[in-house]
């Protein structure tokens, strides 16, 4: 993938190199302190107690503080995978906001990326960690990613390749872009209903969008910007196989137990993301909500 020297995205924000305390959402020091001083004036602590119990906070939290980082450094670790993942969001910017403007005639709100290293707090959906892989919160609307998962899915899923990140990437976007176009509605409707089959089905669906919505990234993308090179786009199906739910099922438990997928199969990932990729036809991932879930 040609990503080398080309624009970055201002909309990543590294939380690596810091803190856990701070890696979780930060500003909790404050608020402590602050607790301190109520608290110590409700229970009658004279000036002297309370100050005292502010300099051992104050104390705990340089403990606890990041290591100083290299001047002009935003956060974390300026290396060249906080450098890909932001030429790629970049590109992501450009695309979605074009096909807004032409498609949905509305303007593309950009979502913030997250580079994370073990844990994360987000600002709708609790705590993450680095187990999770990369994820999107509709609450915070911002993308979550730890670069680790980048190794997992080169050795344990045998997806290496730049490419095969950025159809990663690209996905987590998407459900972004779903967000945006009400498309994830239905299935927080059948969430609240408590049928988990039924919730399996829809989640399925809205998944499988996300890769068709992936294709057409990268459709534009390599249009726009020319980024494909030989072998990109086998790299990018070689992941969405890997990562389907029957083979994950056999590699984890040696079984399939298909009511309980919940992003599609191996085939139907790579069938949608390729019908995108194909197509590059924003306005066709509404045919997916049409097609009987059998057929997907």
């Amino acid at each position: 993938m040609r990503w080398r020297g080309r624009r970055q995205s201002n909309n990543a924000e590294d939380r690596r190199g810091m803190s856990p305390q701070a890696a979780l959402g930060g500003g909790g020091g404050a608020i402590l302190l602050i607790a301190i001083v109520i608290g110590g004036k409700f229970m009658g602590c004279d000036a002297g107690q309370i100050q005292q119990a502010v300099n051992v906070a104050k104390q705990a939290q340089q403990r606890q503080a990041p290591a100083q980082l290299p001047e002009g450094a935003e956060a974390g670790i300026d290396d060249e995978a906080s450098q890909f993942i932001k030429v790629v969001l970049a590109d992501t910017e450009e695309v979605w906001s074009k096909l807004f403007q032409q498609e949905v005639n509305g303007n593309y709100k950009e979502p913030t990326l997250v580079i994370f290293e073990q844990s994360v707090r987000t600002g709708g959906c609790g705590m993450g960690n680095s187990a999770m892989g990369p994820f999107y919160c509709p609450g915070d609307q911002k993308i979550y990613v730890p670069p680790s998962f980048f190794d997992a899915l080169a050795s344990r899923h045998k997806s290496p390749g730049d490419f095969a990140q950025a159809y990663v990437i690209a996905h987590e976007v998407a459900h972004h872009v779903q967000n945006i176009l009400g498309l994830n509605r239905k299935l927080q409707q059948t969430r609240q209903s408590g049928n988990e089959r039924e919730v399996n089905r829809q989640s399925v669906r809205l998944e499988l969008q996300a890769d068709f919505l992936a294709g057409v990234w990268a459709h534009h993308a390599h249009r726009e910007f020319n980024i494909l090179e030989a072998g990109d786009i086998e790299e990018a199906i070689q992941a969405a196989n890997q990562i389907g739910d029957d083979t994950l099922q056999i590699e984890a438990q040696g079984y399939k137990v298909p009511e309980r997928y919940t992003h599609g199969t191996s085939a139907q990932r790579v069938r949608w993301f390729k019908r995108g990729m194909q197509s590059g036809n924003l306005n066709e991932c509404q045919l997916l909500a049409q097609v009987p879930y059998e057929e997907l």
